[in-house]
Parts: structure tokens; sequence; C-alpha cells
């Protein structure tokens, strides 16, 4: 891996680093919401009147709850890599390809802003 020759100014990663901030927050807020979702299963309706389709709609509730929890779980480690990129801005070394070296390109990042791989990286790495 080469040493990188560019970095970001101090205006893109600051403007880098309130982008991701607003993304933990919405993260965070999606994430309670999934978990509120799955952990909150007393249902007081009246759906044991209906014997026939109780059984079907267990079911459905527990494929349900297993989605919230993957999608949960996909989350937190969303927010873990937007955590994890504050901390690339705070050490200076943001926005640098950890394959290529080089500058990943900043429409890329204002879309994805925890890659670390340049647009180039990622497509070679799909060819392996």
């Amino acid at each position: 891996m080469q040493e990188p020759k560019v970095n970001y100014s101090e205006k893109d990663l600051a403007e880098f680093k309130e982008i991701i901030e607003k993304k933990i927050m919405q993260a965070e807020k999606d994430l309670a919401l999934l978990e509120s979702a799955y952990k909150n299963d007393s249902d007081n309706s009246t759906n044991d009147t209906a014997p026939t389709f109780k059984s079907f709609d267990e079911g459905s509730k527990t494929m349900s709850k297993e989605a919230n929890v993957q999608l949960a779980i996909r989350q937190e480690k969303f927010i873990r890599d937007l955590n994890n990129a504050l901390l690339r801005i705070e050490n200076k070394v943001y926005g640098i390809c950890r394959v290529t070296g080089k500058l990943i390109n900043k429409e890329r990042l204002k879309l994805v802003p925890h890659a670390t791989l340049s647009i180039e990286a990622k497509n070679r790495q799909s060819l392996l």
C-alpha cells in the first residue's frame, strides 16, 4: 500500500464529519425503532378468538421478529462503520483508499461516508 500523497482539507473533513454525525443520529433512531419492534411482543389484541389463523399469525410474527433482528444487526454494523469513519477524520486519514492510497472520490464519500475503498479498488475486489 502506498503512502497517501494528498489528504482532504480541514473544510472538507468538517463537511464529512457533519454528514456522518447526521447519519449516525438517524441510524440510532432507526435502530431504536427496530429494537422496539422485536422486543415489544406484548400483543393485547383479541387475535386468539380466531384460532384457525393463529398458527399462521404466530409464524408470521416470528419471521417478522427475525427480520427485524437481522436489520438491527446490520444497523449496528452501519453505526460502527460510521463511528470508525469519525475516527479516521480525527486521525486525518479519512477518505484515503486503504488499497490504492489515493483519495476516494468526494461524491462517493457523500453517498457512502463510511467507504474505505475507492471505486477502482472496489471494482478490483469484485473481480477476484
